[in-house]
């Protein structure tokens, strides 16, 4: 199990031969952003006026959509070249972070699509992403398609 969406996608990809070479690369969508709930900021332990950033991304290994996952970070908690990467490139946030040691907790998991997912998912995931000190950096919504479940390569 990874922290990282993006480092299991990417192992995913590969042992099924979903594309060569197998990176994974975030396609955002530009549409405006969602607010964040007041679950959204208790889960990250910030308050109302705390400045929060989203970005809502397709998951891509090759042509095929692997996951479409919602994002809520706390740009305060990520160095300002992190924000930058985030900001202006399709960069998958785990790799960006990644140099930040965060660990993964579960909030909730799913078969099938959950109120968040787009129809057409088979699996439905709700994290939050913590530093070493607990802090949350990022709460996530993660929508896995059916593009994962093409065979395996042998």
């Amino acid at each position: 199990m990874h922290d990282s969406a993006t480092a299991a996608l990417g192992e995913w990809c590969a042992a099924r031969g979903i594309a060569s070479p197998p990176t994974i690369r975030a396609v955002a969508d530009q549409a405006a952003p969602e607010p964040p709930s007041p679950a959204t900021r208790a889960a990250l332990g910030i308050g109302p006026d705390e400045p929060l950033a989203f970005r809502h991304v397709r998951l891509m290994c090759g042509a095929k959509t692997l996951s479409d996952a919602k994002n809520w970070y706390v740009p305060a908690r990520l160095t300002p070249a992190m924000n930058r990467t985030l900001e202006t490139t399709g960069t998958p946030f785990g790799k960006v972070v990644a140099p930040l040691g965060f660990r993964r907790e579960r909030l909730a998991a799913q078969r099938g699509r959950s109120g968040d997912c787009p129809a057409g998912t088979v699996l439905s995931h709700r994290a939050v992403l913590r530093l070493a000190d607990g802090s949350a950096i990022s709460l996530v919504a993660e929508c896995y398609t059916r593009a994962n479940l093409g065979p395996r390569r042998r």
